[in-house]
């Protein structure tokens, strides 16, 4: 999911360096709100491909199907999201500055990001997923916290 996030950033990057605007700190906070709903979008497809992966499927498949089947509301929220930032991208008169560095940042990274999400995401998850299970680690026989309270009361009794 995580890996997702920077072809959103590189979007909002793109968007401002095209039009020819600064980084500033109003497109910062913007890159804060785009990120959160990337993110959001990442976490859709990666929870449903992780259930079905936990059920039996094949990661490629779960991957696939989550993708298929998270893609509507996916679109959705994020058009939904790039058209209320369409006044800010075209803002003027006083003010506008602020308002038009926020929304160009998130209306172009917001479009990478749905762009590129959407087939990225799986292919992340699938690639994620393979290399846990290659480079698996032997699992303890309890969790630390267990083993660090044994050693407390192992301590207490000397």
């Amino acid at each position: 999911m995580l890996l997702s996030l920077p072809i959103a950033a590189l979007g909002a990057f793109l968007g401002i360096w095209i039009l020819g605007l600064d980084n500033d700190v109003y497109f910062q906070i913007g890159l804060v709100t785009l990120i959160g709903l990337a993110a959001k979008n990442a976490i859709l497809i990666v929870e449903f491909a992780k259930e079905q992966v936990d059920a039996g499927m094949q990661p490629v498949f779960a991957a696939m199907q989550a993708a298929k089947l998270r893609f509507r509301p996916i679109l959705m929220t994020s058009l939904a999201f790039v058209l209320g930032m369409l006044p800010m991208v075209i803002a003027s008169g006083p003010g506008s500055a602020s308002r038009h560095s926020i929304g160009t940042g998130v209306f172009f990274g917001m479009i990478i990001a749905i762009t590129f999400g959407i087939i990225l995401v799986p292919f992340f998850f699938v690639m994620v997923y393979k290399a846990k299970e290659r480079f698996k680690l032997p699992e303890l026989k309890y969790p630390k916290v267990l083993r660090i309270k044994n050693l407390i009361k192992k301590n207490d009794n000397d």
